[in-house]
């Protein structure tokens, strides 16, 4: 399912109308209509704006996956059960260096992302080899 299909799917589940989502957006219903047909694309801040809203990913939106949860999500699900791990994440979620890595844990298990988050943080605690 592409762009579009995801919109009105989307709204749908919400039991929105075009009208609904246009107030809750302060957009045209055409504006809407539009993005659900494809005849106009919505620019990058209102795509995220969607997915934010609607509580998908970007890609999700985009159908470039059909997984709906954001990095972000999996990797704090997958830490729950873990309070250091998960402390240690809320500290790392928003670097800039590290944005890229996050988003491949998409198709990982909840372990895999539990080793890779452990990994980020044996080498945050190691110290710099300054070559002695």
């Amino acid at each position: 399912m592409d762009l579009t299909g995801r919109l009105k799917s989307l709204r749908e589940e919400k039991s929105l109308t075009q009208e609904g989502l246009a107030k809750t957006f302060k957009i045209s219903r055409s504006a809407v209509t539009k993005y659900e047909a494809g005849e106009r694309r919505p620019d990058p801040v209102t795509l995220q704006t969607f997915a934010d809203y609607y509580d998908v990913s970007v890609d999700y939106l985009l159908g470039r996956t059909d997984i709906r949860e954001t990095p972000e999500k999996i990797i704090e699900s997958s830490l729950q059960d873990d309070p250091k791990l998960l402390e240690f994440w809320s500290e790392l979620k928003s670097r800039k260096d590290l944005q890229l890595l996050f988003k491949q844990v998409i198709p990982m298990t909840p372990e895999g992302v539990k080793k890779v988050i452990r990994i980020i943080k044996a080498l945050e605690e190691e110290p710099l080899d300054k070559g002695s």
